[in-house]
């Protein structure tokens, strides 16, 4: 273990902090906030020799005493500040030397206002003056100006957290939780998304876990304002903010399909707009269209996919006659929510533009149903020789392809511009067009980097478990790939790769050269991760049963005096090769879902979220049915 010795100066005095390579960020910034005798809330900043800022993290760069870093608290949070206040005759305040809290102070003196207009009918110069400065202050300490001038930003070079998952909360805790996000946004929409921010907000390899609900919901907003939608659209910013807000709370609490991921498969939306250029081939309506389906494909997603409300016979299953249940459900919640005019960010809309908006979105959200996975990704190999951006069917087909991609790649995310619109008669093509960009934003997690995709993976697992233990509670079929008790992480992800994200991203990328380098080399590294994952867990099987094998041998006297153990162990490594010949087969036609139909209308259980990822927290289908 090594360690690193970092110099600074804090309040006038030299400071020296010793760091080993196993701390994490939190440890770092735990040792800083200490030496600055700051609070958990306040905002710490540290500054180079060049008077630069630098990211507090572990890859601090290592300096020397005369060259020492400055610590400062630049802002602190009012609750945890705490006022010298001095007693007026009555000692109404406090002592002189007492510690007094701003709310306290503003309870109280809200009180006494009280008490005194109802004895004299009116409030004394002094005290009025009283309430005003201590409303003043309040109100400075409280205001987000400090972040204005420091710029929203967040320390890109650090790892990720840990992943977010917790229990369902109680309905009033949630409400709760829902205003506090609430009021923070409203705060941050003051606030400015560092350069720094909006060029990270671009890449594939944007790590969500950085980032609270309501800096994500800041994000979703610097997207419709970097491509122009706001201004082009004339869409309404305040409405464009209580919409954002709306749509996040119709996300329900659940391990995967939450609005974490709402977010990222908007993000690898927006990321492959500006990597493949769509701006110079859909027009802005398309664009919009592509962002927006991509923020509400899973609104309200309860968490179980569709072969669950299929075969539990729930009421989005009827209500849908079982088909695309949880996709019809996301689109109905998502135009139920424009109908208010305070949500409405298409009330300027003529009649043709939400028209083309509601079809196109439809379609779109449609598309990330992974049961038709295969018949997207066919139509769009057909017409990859002789495609036409001014063939309205061959941009549907690409738009349709781009939605599957994002939706299940956390790793490669948004597509959300598009090409401009051509005659009515182009239409169609059009609209598969965007059901493609939709489809590839769905599903690109592994063509993120794994350390943002593997929390992923472990929410979806989590998702996948909760419901094959609900389906056997009710004698329901279980689909083997969401078995806590079958399924492997490894092999689940290397059927989800092999069978379905490979052929899917490198279909596109022979349209977009460029994707190449961006998500299709990230995709082909998680498939060599997880092989070699397996390789190791067939081989560490293998020498489990063979010593098992021996020792039942030996006891029964089966076993020859003199066992050769290299030919033991040689025997052994044969049968794991062949064992996995055999799964990989099994698993292709499995991930073709030829094995995997669970109900009559052969919804395919492997989702794109499933096809993401397998651990404790997400799982592998390829069936949008949890979408």
């Amino acid at each position: 273990m090594t360690t690193k010795v970092i110099y600074f100066l804090v309040n006038g005095k030299e400071e020296a902090a010793e760091f080993t390579s196993d701390d994490d960020v939190e440890d770092v910034r735990e040792t800083f906030r200490a030496a600055a005798e700051a609070g958990p809330a306040d905002i710490l900043k540290l500054y180079n020799t060049r008077k630069n800022l630098v990211n507090i993290s572990p890859k601090l760069p290592e300096n020397t005493p005369t060259s020492r870093y400055r610590l400062e608290v630049v802002a602190a949070d009012c609750s945890f500040l705490s006022l010298h206040i001095f007693t007026d005759k009555n000692g109404l305040l406090g002592p002189p030397s007492g510690t007094v809290d701003i709310t306290a102070i503003d309870q109280r003196l809200s009180a006494l206002e009280k008490k005194v207009y109802i004895d004299n009918g009116e409030m004394p110069d002094s005290l009025y003056d009283l309430k005003t400065k201590v409303d003043h202050f309040k109100e400075k300490l409280e205001n987000v100006a400090h972040l204005s001038w420091l710029g929203l930003s967040k320390d890109l070079s650090i790892g990720m957290s840990q992943p977010f998952w917790h229990k369902k909360s109680s309905p009033r805790k949630m409400e709760a939780h829902h205003r506090r996000v609430y009021e923070r946004f409203m705060k941050f929409t003051k606030v400015h998304v560092s350069d720094e921010v909006r060029l990270e907000l671009r890449k594939q390899s944007f790590d969500n876990w950085q980032w609270d609900d309501p800096e994500m919901l800041i994000l979703l907003r610097q997207m419709y304002i970097d491509l122009n939608l706001i201004s082009k659209l004339n869409i309404d910013i305040n409405v464009l903010h209580e919409w954002l807000y709306e749509v996040y709370r119709n996300y329900n609490v659940v391990p995967f399909h939450n609005f974490k991921h709402c977010f990222m498969v908007a993000q690898m939306m927006y990321g492959l707009t500006w990597l493949i250029d769509l701006p110079s081939k859909l027009d802005t309506l398309e664009i919009f269209t592509l962002l927006t389906s991509a923020i509400c494909h899973d609104l309200d997603h309860p968490g179980y996919n569709n072969a669950y409300q299929i075969n539990a016979k729930t009421e989005l299953a009827l209500r849908y006659n079982d088909i695309s249940p949880l996709e019809n459900h996301h689109c109905a919640v998502a135009f139920d929510i424009l109908k208010k005019d305070k949500w409405n960010i298409t009330k300027d809309f003529t009649r043709d533009q939400f028209k083309r908006f509601r079809d196109g979105m439809i379609r779109c959200i449609l598309a990330t149903d992974m049961a038709k996975h295969n018949e997207i990704l066919n139509s769009f190999k057909t017409i990859i020789p002789h495609f036409d951006f001014n063939d309205k069917e061959h941009k549907s087909v690409l738009m349709m392809v781009l939605m599957k991609v994002s939706d299940i790649s956390n790793e490669a995310r948004p597509l959300s511009v598009a090409m401009p619109w051509l005659d009515c008669l182009l239409t169609e093509f059009f609209n598969q067009l965007m059901m493609i960009l939709i489809k590839v934003a769905d599903i690109s997690n592994e063509a993120r980097p794994i350390a943002v995709a593997e929390p992923w993976l472990e929410c979806l697992l989590q998702e996948f478990f909760n419901q094959s233990d609900l389906e056997k509670l009710e004698g329901l079929p279980v689909a083997p790939f969401m078995d806590r008790e079958k399924v492997s992480k490894s092999s689940s992800q290397i059927g989800f790769i092999k069978f379905v994200l490979l052929p899917l991203f490198e279909t596109v990328g022979k349209l977009f050269p460029q994707l190449e380098g961006a998500i299709i080399e990230p995709v082909r590294d998680a498939l060599a991760y997880y092989t070699e994952m397996q390789r190791a867990l067939e081989e560490e099987k293998a020498k489990k049963d063979s010593l098992s094998e021996s020792v039942e041998g030996d006891k029964n006297g089966l076993l020859p005096a003199k066992a050769n153990n290299i030919e033991d162990k040689e025997q052994a490594i044969k049968q794991s090769i062949n064992h996995l010949e055999e799964k990989e087969q099994t698993n292709k036609q499995s991930f073709l879902g030829n094995n995997l139909s669970l109900t009559h209308n052969n919804s395919s259980n492997l989702r794109h979220g499933s096809l993401c990822k397998l651990t404790s927290k997400n799982s592998i289908e390829i069936d949008k049915s949890t979408s």
